[in-house]
């Protein structure tokens, strides 16, 4: 169920917390998908104390083995329990690239919660500079110009392996080709990430 890939998470989560995590994200899938509750979030106060912190979360979905939907916060504003509820109900509703989730679909559904670390800057001269700052497999990636904003988490190595190809994609998300990279304008931050994956109800 879990991945940890290099993160700098400032607590540890227990396996309690990652199971009330996807309490949480199935409970907010529901609400918005069968119950029409675009905006559900669970009560703060018996939670445990690392579920009420601020954090950035993703939470991705796949239907039948197929990517469904993927949303998240970079930036950690919301206590980590609401942030995830957010995002369960943005990535089954939200993600452009995607229908939205059926009610038939919920127990089809697999949910993986990613806790994305502190994002870090990265400083370069050249692409070939950057490249080598990057961790294939443990850097997730995101580009920003102006309003222009695109990142991966560092799953997509699995799909995207070589590095060059991979920030090529992370342009992409921005909008941008990779001569995005060549602006002096542009910033580039990698992070890492807890990320835990519990499989769809009905194999």
């Amino acid at each position: 169920m879990k991945t940890v890939r290099d993160s700098s998470l400032p607590y540890s989560l227990t396996q309690t917390d990652v199971d009330l995590l996807f309490d949480i994200a199935r409970t907010a899938l529901h609400k918005t998908i069968v119950e029409g509750d675009h905006h559900w979030h669970p009560d703060l106060n018996p939670l445990p104390e690392p579920l009420r912190q601020p954090a950035a979360t993703f939470v991705t979905l796949h239907t039948d083995g197929r990517l469904h939907g993927c949303i998240g916060s970079v930036e950690p504003r919301l206590p980590m329990a609401w942030d995830v509820a957010k995002n369960a109900i943005a990535a089954a509703r939200h993600d452009p690239r995607f229908p939205v989730l059926r009610p038939d679909e919920l127990d089809r559904t697999e949910v993986e919660i990613s806790i994305l670390s502190p994002l870090q800057e990265v400083p370069y001269a050249s692409i070939a500079d950057l490249l080598g700052k990057i961790r294939p497999g443990v850097d997730g990636v995101m580009v920003e110009r102006g309003w222009r904003r695109g990142l991966l988490l560092p799953q997509v190595w699995e799909q995207i392996p070589e590095p060059r190809e991979f920030l090529g994609h992370v342009a992409l998300k921005a909008g941008a080709s990779p001569d995005i990279y060549l602006d002096p304008q542009t910033k580039v931050y990698i992070f890492q990430v807890h990320s835990f994956t519990q499989p769809a109800p009905v194999h």
